[in-house]
């Protein structure tokens, strides 16, 4: 037993006081009691306070307590100050706390205001002084930045590439390793006849191609150049195509790789499973991982469902069937589970499974539609959706199923009737309610539906086809003008590219008062008066121009030259849409509106006199340029056009009259080239000849003036003054390129081959980089039959213009071998890209080697490239006189008419030769075909 005295026994221990420990330090007892006696004094309880804290090995107290521990104090440092306890609860905040809380308050602010400004003054001189210290890149080089905008563009240009040093050595000795080797000629041989380019090596050395064929043996005994060659030209027939396409005339000439979106997707789902099985590994562990997933996370339908189809694709049916059934038990609310299922069943069972489905999923609409299909008796079809409606009254698509379903009008209306009381919001069904009324009841049908959704658009077009329909035209209009407002308030109004789409399918279906109302109402939607609304609206119109949409194209003009009636090019632009796609009279009518609005513009003058012209009335041509004279007498173009109405219809006198007219009152250059031309056109070279010195003395510095006049000496043989033509033309107009051309040429004719060498230089030095003067003299030096001057000119030729087809187009055909033409054509078309004279050059190419095939489609470029350079369409017709049928070539004859191209030089030539003028673009066409060589 202890010897441990009892607890209760010992001696209180030094400085004990009662009731320390609960907070007590003395107590009062009763009144009637009288006080008792005093507690311990605040040394005393300090002290016991140390020895009890020393004896429990805690720090020196504080107060009336222990130090408190760190996390304590952090825990009191956010004690809520309204929230006390302790010694410091007070149970009664009352009046005069709140006013002392709002006293200390005021003064902290009041404090505090005071020195936020001298703080805020020391924090912006430390964050001064420490971004002066420590500048930032961009601060650094400001200044720098700033002084760019003086640097012209001249020191930009001059301004040194930087080489890329880094890793300079590690980079060539990487080159060094690589090591590229020419195509052996077997191999070219080998892909002459297979599909593909691609050869492989057998193990007995022959060389193989796609078709089996092998040219040359390993030993190297036998060597057919033939086929080499005939593999050359196959590859670069391959590369030349492939030049064309990356050249950017892939999209302009039609000759893009065609894929087709639809066969694309369907050969990548019929490969999907396909590539599991065979390029990714083993079909088994493709159906150990779905396995996995399945197990993983049974609950998962896109896993069953993927299962299924592997079993499918691997030709296990039924294995697929009970994988799916499986997929049905474990995921009975996933329908998608349940439609494979269907689907991997026969009919019958299908059906049983179907009913499954419904009863775990009655209101999935995929479901009882798929139902229904099963069935193939249209009562039991019928039935079937019937029971879909008592479950799922909501849907739109079962009550769609239904009313189609159904044979007798009458019924399907009984049908939809019922539907829109159900479904009111649905515009489909009230628009195809709508359709099946007649159409006083229609009309009743729309406004019940305009009054359920009105903020339906549909429902308005509808409204307004439906006039158009019983042939209310001025309805039309009202109701688009109702409708846009009606929008407008609903906050349902579309925008204008959308409204401009409706009117196109509105156009598509034949409503065409429709598509022009909605234009009319809509065009302007959403654009302020100072965007620009003409340029928009031209380029609406141009949109639906190229995507076949005429009507609506009409529509926008004609809102297009209300608003600006004024502009010339609304009224040029819709012309070309009636020229291109309207009728004569239509067009007639246009340009009589636009001479009305815009009496002051010429062109609109003259092509309302040349469109009567062409239709055959003469007079009416002549009424337009005498009304065009008095409004605009002193204008070139239309003394000009009457002119040519005069003399292309024989009244040579009357032309005569209207050009001396003109050179009275409307004195220019081009009046005295068109009377000098008149004049030679009927062989009246001394008057020619006389127009054109009274015209030099006024426009010295016109080319075509001096031309003419060189021109008239020599059809004279009057070739010492044709060279003193050609040189004062020169002199004054030193950049005329044909000038230049035409003096050459004269010197070249007269024997002077000297001379014209001298000629040429000093054109090249006048006009530089010019590829028609390096051409004439490359062309110079072949007919002298100097082919090494010809090959050096060749060369500084293609140094100064390194993108001319036509210098290219020299080397080619002239100074190329035939083995060669083809490596350089693909190098001119990779270097040059865009140029109808070099696809010319590759049409004759293939045409010289009886690829017609080949030959037609580079003629085809050429020509959708650039319609306006007639020797393109020349040579294409001199190609099909041998090679092609009556219909092409009418074809053809047809497109250039339509075209009617302007430039091309063997064109040039025969166009603009006296002797030819009033000819047709057709009878120019042939004439240039037979002169080509």
């Amino acid at each position: 037993m202890s010897g441990r005295k009892d607890f209760l026994s010992q001696p209180a221990p030094e400085n004990y006081v009662a009731g320390l420990g609960r907070g007590a330090t003395g107590f009062t007892t009763r009144s009637d009691l009288g006080p008792s006696a005093s507690g311990p004094t605040e040394e005393q309880i300090k002290d016991a306070l140390a020895k009890r804290a020393a004896a429990l090995g805690n720090a020196p107290p504080t107060a009336y307590g222990v130090t408190k521990k760190k996390d304590e104090e952090e825990e009191d440092q956010f004690q809520d100050a309204e929230n006390e306890e302790g010694l410091f609860a007070t149970g009664n905040y009352d009046r005069d706390d709140d006013e002392a809380d709002r006293i200390y308050q005021d003064v902290d602010t009041r404090m505090g205001k005071r020195r936020k400004q001298a703080r805020e003054e020391r924090e912006r001189k430390e964050r001064d002084d420490y971004e002066a210290k420590n500048p930032k890149i961009q601060q650094q080089f400001a200044d720098l930045k700033r002084a760019l905008t003086t640097v012209s563009d001249e020191d930009w240009q001059n301004i040194p590439e930087v080489g890329d040093l880094t890793g300079k050595n590690r980079r060539s000795k990487q080159n060094k390793m690589q090591r590229f080797y020419a195509v052996p000629d077997s191999v070219l041989a080998g892909a002459r006849d297979g599909s593909q380019l691609g050869t492989e090596i057998q193990e007995d050395g022959m060389a193989t191609d796609g078709g089996g064929g092998a040219s040359e043996q390993a030993d190297g005994t036998m060597t057919n150049f033939a086929d080499i060659g005939a593999a050359r030209d196959k590859v670069l027939k391959v590369r030349l195509d492939q030049a064309a396409q990356s050249s950017g005339t892939a999209t302009n000439a039609g000759t893009s790789t065609n894929i087709d979106p639809k066969g694309y997707l369907t050969s990548l789902s019929k490969t999907e499973l396909s590539d599991i099985g065979q390029n990714v590994g083993d079909i088994k562990r493709a159906r150990v991982l779905l396995e996995s997933v399945i197990k993983t996370n049974p609950r998962h339908g896109p896993g069953w469902i993927a299962a299924a189809r592997l079993e499918e694709y691997a030709g296990k049916i039924v294995a697929a069937r009970n994988v799916i059934r499986r997929g049905c038990e474990m995921c009975p609310k996933n329908e998608d589970v349940w439609l494979e299922s269907m689907r991997l069943n026969e009919n019958a069972n299908a059906k049983i499974i179907a009913a499954k489905a419904i009863e775990h999923n009655d209101r999935s609409v995929r479901l009882w539609i798929e139902a229904s299909k099963l069935e193939s008796i249209p009562t039991s079809k019928k039935r079937v959706l019937r029971k879909a409606l008592d479950h799922i009254p909501q849907s739109v698509a079962i009550w769609k199923e239904a009313v189609n379903l159904e044979e007798d009008p009458a019924d399907a209306k009984l049908l939809l009737a019922k539907a829109t009381e159900i479904i009111p919001l649905s515009v489909e069904l009230w628009l195809a309610l709508a359709r099946l009324e007649s159409p006083d009841q229609a009309q009743i049908v729309l406004n019940k539906a305009r009054k359920a959704v009105p903020a339906s658009f549909e429902i308005w077009i509808a409204a307004a086809r439906l006039q158009e329909q019983i042939g209310a035209d001025q309805m039309v209009s009202k109701v688009m003008d109702r409708a846009v407002k009606a929008l407008a308030r609903e906050s349902a109004m579309l925008k204008r590219e959308e409204w401009i789409a409706q009117a196109e399918i509105c156009e598509e279906e034949g409503a065409i008062l429709t598509c022009r109302a909605i234009i009319e109402h809509t065009i302007g939607w959403g654009l302020d008066k100072d965007d620009d609304r003409k340029q928009v609206w031209l380029d609406d119109a141009k949109s639906s121009i190229n995507r076949g949409r005429y009507e609506t194209a009409r529509a926008i003009y004609a809102a297009a030259q209300k608003e600006f009636y004024h502009r010339k090019s609304v009224w040029l632009s819709a012309a070309d849409l009636e020229k291109s796609h309207g009728s004569r009279e239509s067009l007639l009518a246009l340009l009589d509106a636009a001479t009305k609005s815009i009496p002051t513009s010429s062109e609109l003058w003259m092509q309302l006199a040349r469109e009567k012209w062409l239709a055959g009335d003469i007079a009416g041509a002549r009424l337009v340029l005498g009304e065009a004279f008095a409004k605009n007498p002193d204008s070139e173009d239309i003394y000009l056009a009457a002119v040519k109405l005069e003399a292309d219809n024989g009244q040579e006198e009357q032309a005569r009259k209207l050009l001396a007219q003109a050179r009275e009152e409307a004195r220019t250059d081009r009046v005295f080239i068109r009377s000098v031309a008149f004049e030679r056109q009927t062989n009246n070279k001394d008057r020619a000849l006389e127009l054109v010195n009274e015209g030099l003395e006024s426009f010295p510095k016109t080319d075509k003036l001096w031309m003419m006049k060189g021109q008239i000496y020599e059809s004279k043989n009057m070739l010492p003054q044709a060279r003193e033509a050609y040189s004062s033309g020169t002199r004054n107009c030193p950049k005329s390129v044909p000038l230049w051309l035409l003096a050459t040429r004269l010197e070249e004719r007269m024997g002077v081959t000297v001379k014209a060498r001298s000629i040429l230089d000093r054109a090249r030095l006048a006009v530089p980089k010019n590829p028609q003067l390096w051409a004439e003299t490359i062309r110079l030096e072949l007919r002298a039959k100097n082919t090494p001057a010809a090959n050096q000119k060749l060369a500084q030729a293609l140094q100064e213009c390194p993108k001319s087809g036509l210098i290219w187009t020299e080397r080619i055909w002239n100074l190329e071998g035939r083995t060669q033409r083809k490596p350089r054509i693909l190098e001119a078309i990779q270097k040059v890209e865009n140029d109808p004279i070099l696809f010319v050059t590759a049409a004759r190419i293939f045409w010289s080697e009886r690829k017609l095939d080949k030959a037609d489609t580079w003629f085809q470029k050429a020509v959708i490239l650039d319609p306006d350079y007639g020797d393109s369409w020349a040579w294409w017709y001199k190609f099909l006189l041998q090679h092609g049928t009556d219909e092409k070539r009418e074809e053809i004859v047809s497109k250039c008419v339509q075209n009617d191209p302007k430039h091309g030089e063997a064109w040039q030539g025969v166009r603009k030769a006296p002797e030819n003028a009033g000819k047709s673009v057709e009878e120019v066409l042939k004439i240039v075909a037979k002169g080509l060589e």
